[in-house]
């Protein structure tokens, strides 16, 4: 089937301009002023946005999680992304210690084949690096299309693994060129805060909070940074949270080091007073945890200084049945909170629509930046001749308001209940098929492709 947009105003990374997009099969074939062609459909942009399908690089789906799992699967996770624009997450595999690579990759496939109604990739979570591990980043580099690896410095006897690992790893990755993620906070010193608040009866989300203060992920990302630049390993620092290892990456610059790093939305709009709401600060138990005004400031600051390359979500949605598993003791708290359907609306309309960012930042840290660090450009990321046609046709003015109630994440609550945002999709194109049109989804799970993504470079 072949789609005429007329009209719209196109929206990439670099550019800013009214033109007709004609597409046929799964890709974009011309772009211009008025185009002489006849397409099986036509849709009028006429006043509306039209900018490329948006790419979340962090997202956790039927994920386990001290026995149980993240309440959205793939199918439900990957469909309500699609209403929100997002057209392509990158999930996580977690490495079992004792176990492989492949054995680990076997098992989300097990979950995720057939079932996404988007498209989807997956990072590679190392939990256990020795000889056998080793042979199979290769494997999965060249053979499974899975070019990037996470790392945990946190979460001690289940994902951390020690500097003499992480500087095993990096060596590997950058010889078969792949990309090491990492979630950049001290576990010891949480660790050692956690038992103390619990050791005092200080069992309340707030102390969750506050064992995991700004120096644990300031400390651990300028480590990380330090490994990097001695392996020569291009790094991704995932959901970076604070000042403090905000300025950990800028000293890194001086020595002419890149280190691509990540925020999330939550990060850049909300604030830690949440857990002062006694119990209900559960709904915003994430891990790192929100953080204080003067963060929310460096880091839009850092995005538009070109520090912060990528706004994600960190999607990791629990019920608030799960969340009691937490109710008498923060520690035993699912961590994770839902925003794969919101990110696109929220950033544009606290983002854009407040003069905080430029159309063309808001396209590039959610869209192209993903794209071209991990592997997927021009494929996707952009709206392009020769590009997967996934593209969003978007009101700038229409208003609306957040709640669990039309949502379509598989939870029962939303972080942002009652918050009222300018700013709306209204069509969402996935390789050329209309996917989502005036909240309707036109597609069903097993439509979403698995991307397999190329080596990566160190410069976007």
């Amino acid at each position: 089937m072949s789609l005429l947009i007329k009209n719209g105003r196109v929206i990439t990374a670099t550019d800013d301009y009214v033109a007709d997009i004609f597409i046929e099969g799964e890709t974009v074939k011309a772009i211009g002023k008025n185009l002489p062609v006849k397409a099986d459909k036509e849709m009028d942009a006429t006043g509306k946005l039209v900018f490329p399908g948006g790419i979340d690089p962090h997202v956790h789906l039927d994920m386990p999680f001290m026995g149980t799992f993240s309440s959205d699967n793939y199918e439900t996770g990957t469909r309500a992304a699609l209403f929100g624009g997002t057209t392509m997450v990158i999930d996580f595999i977690l490495q079992k210690q004792g176990n492989s690579l492949r054995a680990a990759l076997e098992e989300w496939k097990g979950r995720s084949d057939n079932n996404c109604v988007g498209d989807y990739s997956f990072h590679m979570a190392v939990t256990d690096f020795n000889e056998d591990t080793k042979k199979e980043i290769r494997e999965m580099i060249e053979q499974e299309g899975i070019t990037s690896f996470k790392t945990f410095m946190a979460y001690k006897g289940a994902l951390m693994i020690d500097d003499r690992q992480m500087v095993g790893l990096m060596q590997e990755v950058k010889k078969q060129g792949g990309l090491i993620n990492v979630h950049a906070t001290n576990g010891d010193m949480i660790d050692f805060l956690i038992a103390r608040h619990r050791a005092e009866g200080k069992l309340s989300p707030l102390y969750h909070y506050l064992s995991q203060p700004e120096v644990t992920e300031a400390e651990a990302s300028g480590r990380f940074a330090d490994m990097a630049n001695y392996t020569g390993c291009p790094g991704y620092i995932v959901h970076l949270t604070c000042e403090g290892a905000l300025n950990a990456v800028r000293n890194a610059t001086k020595r002419n080091q890149k280190v691509f790093v990540e925020t999330c939305i939550q990060y850049l709009i909300l604030d830690a007073s949440l857990y002062e709401k006694n119990f209900e600060g559960a709904k915003w138990v994430m891990s790192p945890p929100l953080r204080e005004k003067k963060d929310q400031e460096t880091l839009w600051a850092g995005i538009n200084q070109g520090l912060v390359q990528v706004v994600a979500t960190d999607h990791c949605p629990f019920n608030w049945e799960q969340k009691l598993m937490g109710r008498e003791d923060f520690s035993k708290i699912p961590n994770g909170h839902p925003a794969i359907e919101n990110r696109m609306e929220l950033l544009f309309s606290e983002g854009v629509n407040k003069g905080k960012i430029t159309l063309n930042k808001y396209v590039e840290v959610t869209c192209t930046n993903p794209a071209k660090i991990f592997g997927m450009f021009p494929r996707k990321g952009t709206i392009a001749v020769g590009s997967d046609a996934d593209i969003v046709i978007f009101d700038p003015e229409e208003k609306h308001t957040v709640s669990a109630k039309t949502h379509h994440m598989n939870v029962d609550y939303s972080g942002y209940e009652g918050w009222t945002l300018t700013g709306r999709v209204k069509t969402v194109l996935l390789r050329g098929k209309i996917a989502i049109d005036n909240n309707h989804c036109l597609v069903d799970k097993g439509y979403g492709k698995f991307i397999r993504r190329s080596k990566v470079s160190q410069t976007i």
